[in-house]
């Protein structure tokens, strides 16, 4: 027996237990080998002008036998001479297909070959106690066995076989431990591997697969079947993929009952070469907004999966976005991770610029459409600003959209900008009707105004952090109309600090206006905090004392409630104060924070 040429007991312990965390990958793995090895033939038979050989000659073959517990995988590639199966099989990490990738005339050919580390084949032994290698090369007379139980070692034998190519023998370890190594011998697993991980290469993957006929004591029938599809979705012409098809593959890849709201398909040569096929779901997944959604997409180099959600190819704001993304990106020795690269960076701005782009087309050329992905994903958008602190400012802004207290219609804030003077006039509720009903609102639309309507916990610590938008200020509608104060009279002053002495450290400050319609009292804020950020913190922070708003009762000098004021004595001014707090907290959709005080307070005034 031949000793492996390195360190073989610990590399092979480091190949089965750390590097590979999925046993199932090992199937991959070795689908993966064969079709480097069908590939470099191909690439010899251009090279040396070789004739009678075609791609369509080219196949892969799975066999099982559950009673040897046998699983073989058979390909007719260019097979190896005794010599390098010594070479590639007896040394571990060493890799033809990285030798072979390195031909500087492997550039201009139409030529995929996937392994990069030479470690792949080793992740057999994750599942078999022994492994036989049969091997003939190509315009070889001869062929060869290759043997191993692992980190022994191996040996190399001559032996019999028809053809070109090899087969892989994988003596499938017994159930034991709790692992169920039995399952790596059924055809329902196999053939779920298959397309789950190697649907795309692009040569056929056959199978003899048992079929039962529907008639009554029929007996089931082998036929031989092909697993993969071979051409993957993406990189077909948009005028061969029917939006149809396109939705199926949608439905199928991502598990989903119904039809994507849009497709985005990409083609990319430049720094990095790649293509993509991306999707915006129709609805919110169930897990979307909680600690468990995965966000990512669908990595494949070559026709494999290399992993199933790559999160750094898409920044969070986008993350509802699903799809497939294939490119000879770096990977690590496992192929099971990507390395942090600036393939991978420079994949990720791409997509991030044309998911920003083909939304604004959707925006433009079906606003229906784009009102729909607006009402599922928008709060996602939002956050993008608010959590990186304005970074993405740029990116996301006009995706945004607010209702309109004029029309009552979601609108962007170009829009908004557009059809009115001076600053973006904005104000906070629980909805939209609740946000017309407010004294301030009414005013600013007597006026002609129109007021952006913030009815989501996150869309005033967005526009904070979002400063201004096409040089324009955002200003709280609630303090953007108020009187200056120059025609109070001093007997109005006196009635409003007495006011503010009996509500004590309730409120910041009472201060008369002009500017409230038919309506009595009004509850602002001054300060960065309004009150409507008030609310969202003091939940957040779960903190009954938590940050507060600095509080402003302002009270229409114009209305007869003010008249009453005037002429009520002290005591009954304390009660009138606490009564009209309580009304302004009320209206500003604000907790009171004694109700049975309020409630006796009333029935008393109403009693005399």
């Amino acid at each position: 027996m031949k000793k492996f040429k390195t360190e073989s007991q610990r590399v092979l312990d480091m190949m089965i237990n750390s590097i590979y965390t999925n046993k199932e990958i090992f199937l991959r793995e070795l689908l993966s080998n064969c079709s480097d090895a069908i590939d470099k033939l191909y690439y010899k038979s251009l090279t040396d002008n070789i004739s009678g050989l075609t791609r369509n000659d080219f196949y892969i073959e799975i066999s099982l036998d559950k009673d040897a517990r046998v699983l073989s995988i058979t390909d007719n590639g260019i097979g190896m001479t005794e010599k390098e199966l010594s070479e590639n099989l007896g040394t571990i990490a060493k890799s033809g297909s990285f030798d072979f990738k390195g031909d500087e005339k492997l550039k201009d050919e139409d030529i995929n070959i996937i392994g990069q580390f030479g470690v792949g084949f080793y992740s057999a032994f994750m599942v078999a106690e022994k492994v036989e290698v049969i091997s003939k090369a190509y315009g070889e007379q001869s062929a060869y066995k290759w043997t191993s139980r692992g980190a022994e070692g191996y040996d190399i034998t001559p032996c019999e076989k028809e053809g070109h190519g090899t087969t892989i023998l994988l003596y499938i370890k017994k159930d034991e431990g709790g692992e169920n190594y039995t399952t790596f011998l059924e055809e329902y697993t196999v053939k779920s591997l298959v397309k789950k991980y190697s649907d795309y290469i692009r040569y056929p993957i056959k199978m003899q697969v048992t079929e039962y006929s529907s008639e009554e004591n029929a007996t089931p029938k082998k036929e031989t079947q092909v697993l993969n599809s071979m051409t993957p979705i993406w990189k077909k012409r948009k005028n061969e993929v029917t939006e149809e098809e396109l939705n199926e593959f949608y439905k199928s890849a991502f598990f989903d009952m119904q039809n994507p709201l849009t497709s985005i398909s990409m083609s990319v040569e430049g720094a990095v070469d790649f293509k993509a096929l991306l999707y915006i779901p129709e609805t919110v997944p169930y897990n979307y907004y909680s600690k468990n959604y995965e966000k990512g997409l669908k990595l494949y180099t070559n026709g494999v999966m290399i992993m199933d959600k790559c999160a750094d190819l898409l920044p969070d704001y986008f993350s509802f976005v699903k799809g497939v993304v294939d490119s000879e990106v770096t990977l690590n020795v496992s192929r099971e991770t990507v390395q942090q690269t600036r393939q991978i960076k420079a994949i990720s701005q791409s997509i991030e610029k044309k998911v920003q782009k083909e939304l604004l087309a959707l925006q433009s050329s079906d606003r229906e459409k784009y009102e729909k992905f607006f009402k599922a994903f928008g709060i996602q958008l939002k956050f993008g600003i608010y959590q990186s602190f304005g970074m993405h400012k740029e990116t996301l802004q006009d995706l945004l959209l607010f209702y309109s207290a004029k029309t009552g219609k979601l609108i962007t804030l170009k829009e908004y900008v557009n059809e009115n003077e001076g600053d973006i006039i904005y104000v906070s509720g629980k909805s939209v009707s609740a946000i017309k009903a407010l004294p301030k609102t009414e005013k600013l639309l007597a006026d002609g105004k129109d007021v952006l309507c913030f009815i989501d916990e996150v869309d005033e610590f967005t526009i904070k952090f979002m400063g201004e938008y096409s040089s324009k200020k955002f200003v709280n509608g609630l303090e953007s109309v108020e009187s200056d104060g120059s025609d109070v009279t001093d007997e109005q002053k006196a009635v409003l600090e007495k006011v503010k002495t009996h509500l004590e450290d309730k409120v910041f400050k009472v201060k008369g206006s002009t500017a409230l319609g038919s309506h009595p009292v009004c509850l602002t804020a001054e300060g960065e905090v309004s009150l409507e950020m008030e609310k969202v913190l003091a939940r957040q922070l779960n903190a009954p004392e938590g940050v507060k708003a600095q509080r402003v009762l302002e009270i229409n000098l114009t209305h007869p409630v003010f008249e009453k004021l005037k002429t009520a004595s002290d005591s009954e001014l304390e009660t009138l104060s606490k009564i009209l707090y309580s009304q302004a907290v009320l209206i500003a959709g604000l907790e009171l924070e004694n109700p049975t005080e309020t409630a006796e307070l009333i029935i008393n005034q109403l009693s005399k």
